[in-house]
């Protein structure tokens, strides 16, 4: 199958009070940004209403840059479980917009995102952002760490290939395939 010429990704970083999100254009291996940004829900009274609110702006930005893949952080295990329980709705509701509109999802844990992005599984937030500084050609927002922990989601899953279908059968294959699906990025 030919490489797309171009590909919009949609990375969201799902969270009970901020979400995060970041749009990206892929044209040629060159990545640009088209939009970023958090979803504050904190301002809601009830767990319903914010996930309402989350379903509604996920499908408005759906809507606005028509993406062809969504990227999204896989759920990681807490010690408290209301906190997760919260955060699966969340993350399901901004699946259901995406399925909504026939979009293919795949998930990366965190680690991967970080891996992927900084070559660091364990880098910070602040080191993450750094790195989406140098890749992305641009000054983020340093106080949007949700934003730009979707941008990492979405820049990873671009890392990671053209190939959604060997991205959602697990096919991760180590440092050999990145290398072999990134020369532009080995030094």
């Amino acid at each position: 199958m030919a490489e797309s010429v171009e590909k919009i990704i949609l990375g969201v970083d799902p969270g009970t009070r901020f979400m995060g999100y970041g749009v990206i254009l892929v044209q040629r291996g060159n990545i640009s940004v088209l939009q970023y940004g958090v979803i504050n829900v904190s301002k809601y009274a009830t767990q319903e209403l914010k996930l309402k609110k989350i379903f509604e702006r996920i499908i408005g930005i759906i809507e606005e840059f028509s993406p062809d893949e969504m990227a999204i952080e896989a759920p990681f295990f807490g010690k408290n479980v209301q906190s997760m329980l919260k955060l699966g709705r969340a993350q399901g509701v901004v699946m259901a917009a995406a399925l909504s509109r026939q979009i293919p999802i795949v998930e990366y844990s965190p680690k991967t995102v970080k891996q992927s992005v900084t070559g660091n599984g364990n880098a910070s937030k602040e080191q993450v952002a750094s790195m989406l500084d140098h890749l992305l050609k641009m000054k983020l927002e340093p106080e949007m760490f949700d934003a730009t922990d979707a941008l990492g989601i979405a820049v990873c899953h671009h890392f990671h290939g053209n190939n959604i279908m060997a991205t959602n059968k697990g096919t991760k294959k180590g440092w050999a395939a990145f290398i072999n699906e990134n020369p532009n990025r080995i030094k």
